[in-house]
């Protein structure tokens, strides 16, 4: 038996661990699935609770002309069956008849136990489908679409039943859902499994970019500072100093590896992983700023020299960072501000 087996058991599948989310969970799991549909969709909003109408999911198509397509979330431990989607239908006739929301482009049943056999054939079956809500109104929707009156299937419903396209009714495999799912920033998070490997930074380009302007600044600073000279001066005490510029270009190196991070990061886990590893750069390194340094160049080196050491275990992105992120990352505090080399 694997030590890793003893320690945490054995791996959950994640179908498996889907089926244990709460109806809540499983609502913002599916909302991340669609989000990341971007391709195809300009916004996705979540709806569900109170009030939503029979929306849980909501994506409005790119470029669709008010074109919206909405993702029903069931979490059930059995698969679905025809009379848990009367009502559902029930309410997207009433309200659509009403003028609350337009009629969806599609309509999507997602649930972690799929659909039984008798729902998938009526799905197929789209006059059956609208035969069996005429049938079942009375017993599953006349009640049951709200909470403060009784909604009659009256002959301005059936007209209105009768004019909609049924075809738009459809599921989503959750093989397929979790497959999609995987690609997203939010899947480590929700089923672990470790980081993908890493892009391969960019080189800093040869002249400094926009992005660099402030951090580039401050490390000319540092430099003048160091040699005793205006920054306006400093480029000729630079000719003859070829450390200083072996380390302005290692600093560029570095800065450019902690922005690769940055994207890495973005594409892979959820928002503000990133940001929270600087954090704990910055509480690493305050001393070493505040402390005494013979000039602005001094301190520069000291400080990366304190990033390099210090132990980032509690961060996700610990197992993808390299050491030259870590100066990087100081280059980037004080891109933001946080950090000033000269005093």
């Amino acid at each position: 038996m694997a030590a890793d087996v003893v320690a945490s058991g054995l791996p959950v599948h994640p179908e498996d661990r889907v089926r244990l989310f709460s109806p809540d969970h499983w609502e913002r799991f599916v909302q991340e699935w669609v989000d990341s549909l971007r391709a195809e969709y300009e916004l996705v909003e979540r709806c569900g609770g109170a009030g939503d109408m029979g929306r849980d999911v909501i994506a409005s198509v790119k470029d669709g002309n008010g074109a919206w397509d909405n993702y029903q979330c069931k979490h059930y431990h059995r698969a679905l069956a025809p009379g848990d989607v009367w009502v559902e239908l029930g309410k997207l006739a009433y309200y659509t008849l009403n003028g609350e929301y337009s009629y969806p482009r599609h309509y999507f049943f997602v649930a972690p136990q799929g659909v039984g056999p008798k729902l998938s054939n009526l799905l197929k079956k789209p006059h059956a489908l609208r035969d069996g809500l005429l049938e079942y109104w009375d017993k599953t929707c006349r009640t049951e679409i709200t909470k403060t009156q009784v909604v009659e299937c009256d002959a301005a419903m059936k007209a209105h039943i009768a004019s909609l396209d049924f075809s738009i009714f459809r599921t989503k495999p959750l093989l397929r859902i979790i497959e999609e799912h995987a690609k997203t920033r939010w899947y480590v998070a929700r089923f672990g499994g470790g980081l993908p490997p890493r892009p391969e930074p960019l080189a800093p380009p040869s002249i400094p970019a926009d992005n660099e302007a402030i951090f580039v600044g401050e490390l000319r600073r540092a430099y003048a500072d160091h040699l005793k000279q205006g920054v306006k001066d400093l480029d000729a005490g630079l000719a003859c100093r070829e450390d200083l510029l072996q380390h302005f270009h290692d600093a560029r190196v570095e800065f450019y590896s902690a922005e690769g991070l940055r994207t890495f990061s973005r594409d892979t886990l959820p928002a503000g992983e990133f940001e929270k590893l600087q954090d704990e750069v910055h509480s690493g390194i305050k001393d070493d700023v505040r402390g005494d340094h013979a000039d602005g160049y001094r301190r520069i080196v000291a400080v990366v020299k304190t990033a390099r050491s210090l132990q980032l275990t509690s961060n996700p992105l610990t197992t993808r960072i390299h050491t030259r992120d870590r100066g990087g990352i100081c280059h980037q505090l004080v891109n933001d501000g946080r950090v000033r080399w000269v005093k």
